[in-house]
């Protein structure tokens, strides 16, 4: 369905954009805001391991959003860019999404538990 393009109604749609543009201005002021602290935060997590370091179990997006809230960030496991579970001993970048076109990396330590 259309609405007629009317003089009043083409006005509530100026004032519709006008208020969505806003909107969206103080979302991402206050993503790259959330961007610039998160960025460059490091998560430590220890792991048992067998023969090869290989670990028992893995690191997933949901424990690397658990880590971060206990941080005081309000970041979902779904915004985290994690394409399989991390495996293996070692240092991995994780990408954050925080919204649209604004992204984080986080630095994921992997460790042998002694």
């Amino acid at each position: 369905m259309a609405i007629e393009a009317t003089s009043g109604n083409m006005k509530a749609l100026e004032r519709i954009r006008n208020s969505l543009a806003k909107k969206t201005a103080t979302e991402l002021d206050a993503a790259q805001k959330q961007a610039a602290v998160v960025n460059g935060v490091s998560l430590h997590f220890t792991r048992k391991t067998g023969e090869n370091d290989q670990l028992f179990g893995s690191v997933t997006s949901g424990d690397i959003a658990d880590a971060l809230a206990a941080q005081n960030f309000k970041i979902d496991k779904r915004q985290l860019q994690l394409k399989e579970p991390i495996k293996a001993l070692g240092e991995y970048p994780v990408t954050v999404k925080i919204f649209r076109d604004v992204t984080a990396e986080v630095k994921v330590h992997v460790e042998k538990e002694s």
